[in-house]
């Protein structure tokens, strides 16, 4: 896909590299590697693996663990500092909502597919593996990239009800990037919007500034 290492975040390669070596699945995801496809730089490089936090917090000295709703590890390699997130279960039963239908509590693990899965747009849900050059795109992330479309992973509903958030970040996104979002998936966030006001103002202030 023309993604060169060079682009790529010494960080991140590092520990990969350092996870897949002490027998782990390691990949870079997300964002940095929608950016690569489209001959951008990234801002942030985020690792997702099969190890669990502790794990990943032995095979690191300098790393914490950080996060309520989802528990983190926060890597240090040089200045840079990578956040590594371990795999995490889409089973409707394993998480905790609000009356609202917003997720309060997702702090399962789970499969790589099930965390595939559970992630919101199908152009952030790109693996990249940069020790053998290769991208998981189980959802056609990459086609919708050359389509210049938005488009949810699962029903839109209700993804959009789980975490009101995406209704901005999907405006961000296809502002960024020049996509364009699809009619159904408009009106739907139309109708959604007023649970953003059920979100925790750091949050919303966050996307917002973005």
């Amino acid at each position: 896909c023309g993604i060169s290492r060079k682009n790529i975040s010494k960080g991140a390669l590092f520990i990969v590299e350092k996870l897949q070596e002490q027998g782990w699945d390691a990949f870079i995801v997300g964002g940095a590697i929608r950016d690569l496809l489209l001959h951008k730089i990234p801002k942030d490089f985020d690792v997702v693996t099969n190890a669990r936090p502790d794990q990943i917090k032995k095979v690191f000295k300098r790393a914490i663990v950080i996060g309520k709703r989802f528990r983190l590890v926060h890597v240090y390699h040089g200045k840079e500092i990578i956040e590594v997130s371990t795999f995490r279960s889409n089973l409707e039963r394993l998480k905790n909502f609000d009356a609202t239908g917003r997720i309060l509590r997702d702090n399962y693990f789970g499969t790589m597919i099930e965390d595939v899965n559970r992630r919101d747009l199908t152009i952030n849900a790109l693996y990249y593996d940069p020790i053998a050059d290769n991208i998981f795109d189980y959802h056609g992330g990459i086609e919708h990239l050359r389509k210049k479309t938005v488009k949810i992973i699962g029903n839109i509903g209700r993804r959009l009800t789980e975490d009101p958030i995406r209704i901005i970040r999907i405006i961000r996104l296809s502002s960024k990037l020049s996509l364009e979002i699809p009619r159904t998936l408009k009106k739907e966030m139309e109708k959604q919007g007023h649970l953003l006001k059920n979100i925790p103002k750091s949050r919303l202030t966050d996307d917002l500034i973005k």
